[in-house]
């Protein structure tokens, strides 16, 4: 027999599994395209069934009535429903309560418990901080040590400088609109500076107090040339912050804090919330 026998013979065969394969592959393809078209099918038409039952539903008429273990209502209910949705106020007060306790089941927060010595009026917002903790995934314990140290738990007080609320946000930080007294929105827009002050200092926390209270442009200096008012910032929140993450009872820092003015900042505090 020739050379080229078994060469064409090879050919020929390989010929025949390549058409075999591609054969496979169409059928394949047609018997996938097939299943899609119905697919496509059913969903149309339990689409077209419950448009049909929706709409049938929708009857007119002034009040809920029942036909053969169907309700009916009238069209002005689902109107009036719409409408009550569509509006920002209702909504973002609902979406808001919603997100909160999503957030809590998700993650299953617990309240915090705060360190006994951390100020009456701060301790009252321990729920709100626990629950702005998750919110926001900022050191609980941060956070009240800022509360502390701003505003002792005043909802609405304003420094001279112009900081606002519990977290004494400077303005400038909110979205035009916004109420920046408002407690969830302050401690929002408190969290995420305070989180851009922690990426910034690299986790330190005093350093991310002391940005928190000068600003970002405090990192790059020594801390001899801070301002005399963050180098205190940062001497009350590192001593404040040890002390409530190892839940001690008493915290020589807080005292100092007390009586280097806080104390008149927390009576404040206290006769604001009805102490």
């Amino acid at each position: 027999m020739p050379a080229g026998f078994y060469a064409n013979g090879d050919s020929r065969a390989l010929d025949r599994l390549r058409k075999t394969i591609e054969g496979i592959r169409r059928s394949e393809l047609l018997a996938w395209a097939g299943r899609c078209a119905r697919a496509t099918k059913r969903y149309a038409s339990n689409l077209r069934r419950f448009l049909r039952f929706s709409l049938a539903q929708i009857r007119g008429g002034r009040g809920l009535i029942k036909r053969g273990g169907v309700y009916y209502v009238p069209l002005w209910l689902p109107i009036a429903l719409a409408l009550l949705l569509a509006s920002s106020v209702f909504w973002g007060d609902i979406a808001s309560v919603i997100y909160r306790s999503a957030i809590h089941l998700i993650r299953g927060a617990s309240e915090v418990e705060l360190a006994e010595f951390f100020a009456p009026a701060v301790q009252h917002w321990s729920g709100e901080i626990s629950q702005w903790s998750a919110e926001h995934q900022v050191d609980p314990h941060l956070l009240a040590t800022v509360m502390q140290i701003e505003s002792c738990g005043h909802p609405t007080v304003i420094s001279g400088a112009g900081a606002r609320g519990l977290f004494q946000v400077m303005p400038f930080h909110f979205a035009e609109g916004e109420n920046m007294l408002e407690p969830d929105t302050n401690a929002r827009r408190g969290s995420a500076f305070l989180k851009q002050c922690g990426h910034a200092a690299d986790g330190v926390i005093g350093l991310t107090l002391a940005c928190y209270n000068g600003g970002a442009s405090v990192l790059g200096k020594p801390r001899e040339n801070w301002s005399r008012e963050t180098q205190a910032y940062y001497r009350w929140g590192v001593g404040i912050y040890s002390d409530a993450v190892a839940r001690s009872d008493s915290s020589e820092t807080f005292d100092q804090w007390l009586a280097a003015g806080g104390q008149r900042l927390c009576a404040s505090a206290e006769r604001e919330l009805g102490f």
